[in-house]
Order: structure tokens, then C-alpha cells, then sequence
């Protein structure tokens, strides 16, 4: 669980509501179903028309990672690519196979990488073919994280169409003053949904969404350095001078 993650959302709650009673005004006033459904609505209909269905089930499968860590240590991973080429070094590559085979913990990148340079595979081809995933993964998660920056650059724009239905609505009612302030309630009641859905859900998802895969492709990097200087047959001092480097830039 990320704490931080957790703890910045109450805070923008806390913050708003604390802010809309301190001079006595009432919360509920903040909840206006038309807006909401003008802002909310509109963004996810212009964001379904801009997205294919399965970009769109990748990105909504992102979202527990606003409240939760990778499961990646860059530590541990510096260990095990150490212990591999002290090993390969006295025993050659093929005494890695029964790690690759019993080790649980290795995540799919990890094994593909270990299998390829157990396998005897070009070391250009191994860094051309480990390089290539490190790339499309990085693609692939840059653009759900750009359809949540999308949905940050929408909102607003909608709030305001929001804003004029509201006002529209409001001018046709100037001879009833007792529904005057329903159209106008929704009028600013929208611009604030779409800044506020905007600034505090959106574009933050995005960004922790970018940081999260920053981290993963750091830790795929690692690994890809660590395993062809393996294949290199690197002195242990070495590598881990290469490996510490990444460790000190981990963004987690």
C-alpha cells in the first residue's frame, strides 16, 4: 500500500470540504447531479471516441497503482545478478539454468533474459531483443498514462460548456426567481468539477502512472546491463559498481 498516494487524496477531500463549511456554507451544496453528469459524461464520451477498447481496459487496470508500490526491489535484483556471475564464472553459464528453473521469484523479464544468455544467444541479439521489450512496455504504459492526460485537458474544457447549459438554463428562468439559482448552481457547480476532476484525479493518475513504469523500466535496464555483463564475464567489482547506479536513481 502507498501510504503517500493514500494520504494526498484524503487531503484534497479534507481540503475542500474543510474549505466549503468554514464559513457555514453546506457540503451538499458541492453535489449537483446534472454537472457532474455534464463534466463526468462528457470527458468519458470524448474519451471513447479518441481510444480502442483494449488501450482503454489497459488503462482502467492502472488504476491500483495509485495506491499501491511495485513489487520490484532493485536491491534484491543487484544481489541475485551478482550471485549469477560469481557463479557463471566458476561454473559457466549453464550452471544457471537450475536458478532460472527454481527460482519463484523471477519476474518474466528476469527469465526471459536468463534463458536467452543461458541459451548461448548473440549478445547483440540478446540486448537488441531485451531492449525492444523495455521499449514497447514503456509505449504501451505511456499511452494509458496520456489517455488520463487527455481526460485532464477535456474536463476543464466540458466544466465550462457546463458552465453556459447552466447559464442558459438560468436566463429562462428569469421572471421565476425560485429556479433562477438551480441553472446557476449548475453553472459553477460544473466549473469546479471540471478544473477539480482535472488537477486533483486525472492529471496526478497520469503522473503516477508514468512514475510507476519509470520505475519498472529502470529495473528491467538493471537487469539487462547486469545480465550481459554476465555475458561478458564482468568481475564482480565491477558489476556492482554498474548495478549501484541504478540502485541510487530508484524513484521508490
Amino acid at each position: 500500500m502507498n501510504k503517500l498516494g493514500l494520504l494526498g487524496f484524503v487531503i484534497i477531500v479534507s481540503s475542500i470540504l474543510f474549505a466549503q463549511s468554514y464559513h457555514g456554507s453546506s457540503i451538499a451544496g458541492l453535489f449537483n447531479l446534472p454537472a457532474f453528469l455534464i463534466v463526468f459524461g462528457g470527458t468519458l464520451g470524448a474519451i471513447l471516441v479518441q481510444t480502442s477498447p483494449k488501450q482503454l481496459i489497459h488503462a482502467l487496470s492502472l488504476l491500483p497503482q495509485i495506491f499501491t508500490t511495485p513489487q520490484l526491489s532493485l536491491a534484491q535484483q543487484a544481489k541475485k545478478i551478482q550471485k549469477w556471475s560469481i557463479k557463471s564464472r566458476q561454473h559457466g553459464l549453464l550452471s544457471l539454468e537450475k536458478e532460472n528453473e527454481q527460482d519463484k521469484s523471477l519476474d518474466p523479464f528476469t527469465k526471459k533474459g536468463l534463458s536467452m544468455l543461458i541459451d548461448g544467444c548473440d549478445q547483440m541479439a540478446l540486448q537488441e531483443i531485451l531492449q525492444q521489450d523495455i521499449d514497447l512496455d514503456s509505449e504501451h504504459q505511456e499511452r494509458s498514462a496520456q489517455l488520463y492526460e487527455s481526460m485532464g485537458g477535456y474536463s476543464p474544457t466540458i466544466g465550462i460548456i457546463g458552465a453556459v447549459l447552466g447559464l442558459i438554463q438560468a436566463m429562462g428562468y428569469l421572471d421565476q426567481p425560485e429556479k433562477l439559482g438551480a441553472g446557476i448552481a449548475v453553472a459553477f457547480i460544473a466549473t469546479i468539477y471540471g478544473v477539480g476532476f482535472a488537477n486533483f484525479i486525472y492529471l496526478p493518475i497520469a503522473n503516477k502512472i508514468r512514475l510507476h513504469y519509470q520505475f519498472v523500466a529502470l529495473y528491467k535496464e538493471m537487469t539487462l546491463i547486469g545480465l550481459l555483463a554476465i555475458a561478458h564475464g564482468e568481475n564482480g567489482l565491477l558489476l556492482e559498481r554498474r548495478l549501484s547506479g541504478y540502485i541510487d536513481r530508484a524513484s521508490y
